[in-house]
């Protein structure tokens, strides 16, 4: 069954046509055209697919469209304002924690809603907040480095 809903994407609203059983995931890159949001394993193994959901990490691969409803998503296109990449941007670039760039949205997106709650996190809750989050470039010594010197900003 297809249902026109509403979708909170970036502070913009945007109607859509769904079908029920459609992801976040395929919404956002399909219909919307926000391909930032990565598909990997489509099973909620590996975190690429990471956006906020009232700025909260959620799998978007996992999450139905129709239950976004209502609700503020950021995607990594959201984060940028006025022209301006987030300090978490910021840091990744300075860290030299992109390599081949698959994870970096949901890694920033992570790293974003750590620091949202805990703005001074330490090492391991950094590395425990990013658990979720899967790359196989880097060894995540960078990446957490990054989070890290985007706290102290």
């Amino acid at each position: 069954m297809k249902r026109m809903i509403e979708l909170n994407v970036n502070g913009e609203s945007h109607a859509v046509i769904v079908e029920d059983h459609r992801t976040l995931l395929e919404v956002l890159r399909e219909s919307l055209g926000l391909t930032g949001t990565k598909e990997a394993c489509d099973l909620g193994d590996c975190g690429t697919c990471t956006v906020l959901i009232d700025g909260k990490p959620v799998l978007s691969c996992l999450t139905l469209a129709i239950d976004a409803q209502g609700k503020e998503i950021t995607t990594i296109e959201g984060l940028v304002r006025n022209g301006e990449l987030h300090k978490v941007q910021k840091a990744f670039i300075e860290k030299g924690a992109v390599q081949c760039g698959f994870c970096t949205p949901g890694m920033v997106l992570t790293g974003k809603a750590l620091l949202d709650e805990n703005p001074q996190p330490t090492e391991q809750e950094v590395r425990e907040a990013i658990s979720g989050n899967l790359c196989r470039c880097t060894g995540y010594v960078k990446i957490v480095d990054a989070i890290l010197a985007a706290s102290v900003e």
